[in-house]
């Protein structure tokens, strides 16, 4: 839907584009575009879609065409981000954006204490909210124990944590877990995780915003991952299998 009353090159543009993708187009009045975005800033331009349709856990852990396929020369260590309750949706459109930036392959909600992917998260996201894959589950505690049970290591962020999150090799399947803003992880999901990291901070404040710290450690792993892979040191050794004697051995 096109505002009629602006009739520039940049949107006639944007109406021959929609066109040609096959997406329908009509003029609407101004007024009609802010009754129905429910605010004046549209710029003229608005689009109805389906609403979004979330993915469940076993969709983030199955196999992608061309990525877990073998077509890479090596082993691709997958990157999971999961969020404990994030209520601002500022703070959850910056993660968002920040996942599609550092190649997130999948985000983890919570159904529950958890701000809704709105048109604001949309909007902080820049349209990243559009392009990351999003699953929403009941409980998140059972979630993560099924990415356990995929060889995904589980990794919070809390302050008190350690090690620090420079000193962890990420070159292996990791979920980050970040808690809500002010609070953190709540305890049972804190005792769910295999490893507690902390960001070290030199001033008088304890902690970043939640939006920042995750963007801190995405990269940090971002830029790890994009590093030859190398036995993960954090990873305990096998257990030996002992002979077992007597009947039924």
């Amino acid at each position: 839907m096109l505002a009629r009353e602006r009739g520039d090159a940049r949107l006639e543009r944007l109406a021959q584009m929609c066109r040609a993708a096959g997406v329908r187009v009509s003029l609407e009045s101004r007024d009609q575009l802010t009754r129905m975005a429910q605010t004046d800033a549209h710029q003229g331009v608005l689009a109805l879609v389906r609403e979004r349709a979330f993915l469940g856990i076993e969709d983030l852990l199955a196999a992608r065409p061309g990525i877990e396929a073998g077509n890479s020369t090596q082993p691709r260590h997958r990157f999971f981000l999961a969020l404990d309750g994030i209520e601002d949706p500022h703070n959850l459109g910056a993660l968002l954006r920040t996942a599609d930036g550092a190649g997130i392959d999948g985000v983890i909600l919570p159904e529950r204490r958890s701000a809704p992917v709105s048109a604001t998260v949309a909007k902080t996201s820049a349209g990243a909210s559009e392009h990351v894959r999003i699953a929403r589950v009941t409980n998140l505690v059972r979630a993560l124990e099924q990415m356990k049970q995929a060889n995904v290591w589980v990794l919070g962020l809390d302050e008190r944590g350690s090690p620090d999150y420079m000193d962890f090799d990420f070159r292996a399947h990791c979920v980050l877990v970040l808690g809500r803003e002010g609070a953190g992880l709540h305890d049972l999901v804190k005792k769910t995780c295999d490893h507690l990291l902390r960001i070290p901070m030199a001033g008088m404040v304890s902690s970043l915003n939640v939006s920042v710290a995750g963007a801190v450690v995405m990269y940090e792993a971002m830029r790890q991952r994009s590093r030859p892979a190398q036995p993960n040191p954090n990873q305990p050794p096998a257990a030996r299998t002992k002979p077992r004697k007597g009947l039924g051995s």
